[in-house]
Order: C-alpha cells, then sequence, then structure tokens
C-alpha cells in the first residue's frame, strides 16, 4: 500500500471517544510529524469525507471524524449481523435440501461469498468463505447485481471485461441487462454451469429493514438435482429461507 495512504489512515487512530476534537498542531505532534505534512494528509482525508474541519483560521485548524467512517462502520456491522442471523436458517435449509447454501453480498463492484453451509454430498465447488467474484457470473452475484440501479449496472459492467469463468468466452452485455431485469421482476436467479460444470444455482434476495437488497441467499448442487418437482422444492424452500431472514432484519415488505 502506498506510504502516504497508509500514513494518512494512522492518522485516524488518534481521535477517540475522549478527543474527538483534534487540532493540526496536537496532531502533527501526536504522529512526531512537520505541520506541512499533517495538513496535506489530513486535506486528504477531509476531501475523502473521512475528517471534516470544524474550524480553520492562520494559526491552526480542528478537527473530526467524517461521516464516511459511519456509513463504513455500517456497512461492517450489517455484515456481522446478517451472518450472525443467516447462518441458523442457512444450516436448517441445508438439512432439508441437502445442497451448499451460500450467504453472498457486494463489495467493491465484486461479489463476496461471507458465509456458507456444505451439504453431505461430495461436491467440490469455485465458491468460499472470502471468495469474491464478478457480480455477472453465478445467481448469487447476478441477484444482487440485478437489484441495483441502471445506472450503477452500468458503472460495474462498463469496468469490466465481460466472460464466462470456464473458458473465457466473451459474455453478450445486451443479453447480460436483458437477464438482468428478468431477475429482477421474477424476484429469483437462476444460473447453469457459471462457476462449476455440472452445477446449477439459484439464489433469492435478502432485504433489510430499509428494504433494500443486502445479500443474496444462494443454493447450489448438481444439475441433476435441479429438475422437475425437485427444483420446485428448492426453490420454494430458498425463498422461504430467504423471506425469514430478511423478517430478522427488520423487513417488511409486500412479499412477506
Amino acid at each position: 500500500m502506498n506510504q502516504s495512504v497508509i500514513k494518512a489512515l494512522k492518522l485516524l487512530n488518534y481521535f477517540t471517544m475522549e478527543t474527538p476534537e483534534l487540532t493540526l498542531k496536537e496532531i502533527a505532534n501526536k504522529a512526531e510529524i512537520p505541520k506541512p505534512t499533517a495538513y496535506r494528509l489530513l486535506s486528504a482525508l477531509e476531501s475523502s469525507d473521512f475528517l471534516y474541519k470544524t474550524k480553520e483560521n492562520e494559526h491552526d485548524s480542528r478537527y473530526r471524524l467524517g461521516l464516511k467512517l459511519l456509513e463504513l462502520g455500517q456497512i461492517v456491522s450489517d455484515q456481522l449481523e446478517i451472518r450472525t442471523i443467516a447462518l441458523p436458517y442457512m444450516e436448517e435449509l441445508a438439512q432439508e435440501i441437502n445442497e451448499v447454501i451460500h450467504l453472498v453480498i457486494s463489495s467493491q463492484d465484486e461479489a463476496t461469498y461471507i458465509e456458507k453451509v456444505d451439504s453431505s454430498r461430495a461436491l467440490r465447488l469455485y465458491t468460499r468463505i472470502g471468495k469474491s467474484s464478478p457480480l455477472y457470473v453465478g445467481s448469487g452475484p447476478k441477484m444482487l447485481l440485478a437489484n441495483m440501479s441502471r445506472e450503477r449496472q452500468e458503472e460495474i459492467l462498463s469496468n469490466s471485461e465481460l466472460y464466462r469463468l470456464g473458458d473465457h468466452t466473451p459474455i453478450d452485455k445486451q443479453q447480460l441487462m436483458e437477464q438482468l431485469e428478468t431477475i429482477y421482476q421474477d424476484g429469483y436467479a437462476y444460473s447453469i454451469g457459471e462457476q462449476d460444470a455440472d452445477t446449477t444455482g439459484i439464489s433469492y434476495p435478502i432485504f433489510d429493514s430499509r428494504n433494500q437488497v443486502i445479500a443474496a441467499l444462494a443454493v447450489s448442487g448438481l444439475s441433476s438435482h435441479f429438475e422437475g418437482d425437485n427444483l420446485k422444492l428448492l426453490k420454494s424452500k430458498t425463498k422461504q429461507s430467504a423471506q425469514t431472514i430478511s423478517r430478522q432484519l427488520g423487513y417488511r415488505g409486500p412479499d412477506l
């Protein structure tokens, strides 16, 4: 990581409950760096909303922590909360259907798998806790992408070369956008062999108390299991679990 970035971020550690506001001079003294250097680093943090300036004059400036830290802290809090709440229901679902269950969130323009419950079947999957993948590959990631605004979708997809994971063949963006619209309208995502050969995935959205989609509950297994009446059962059970988790997170939307 760039040393200037590291130095700037370290300055945030000097703000505490006891000292929520510090002057430029106080920060420079604590960091043992010249005031011009401290001012440059603090200005970078201020421009990114990590700090805000409460007072400035020709002799000194005063700073407080900015709202960007509150926003990031809320994201971390939500992730910890959703894992704690979702895991028992994921385990219960895995017991009922004996397929692999994932909890997927979006993070930095990618999909990240933050929880997983395995099945008793011998099945090797591309996914693992902490693994990230493109938001356009797999049922869970696509569910998240489908529930973003059109502008956000365009932004994410324009920053990526769209290709299939297995054979790296190109993906048609227009077809993908149409598929995302279908997912949004249907309320679930369905994928075949997009991350692992001979596997199928289905996903349903998880909502928070603000009625926003914050995660996807995904079920994956051998494609031969996702057919006929068993597919209907898997969809019904997965949807029910996703709705239950959403309720536990405070969602009170029309589908519940």
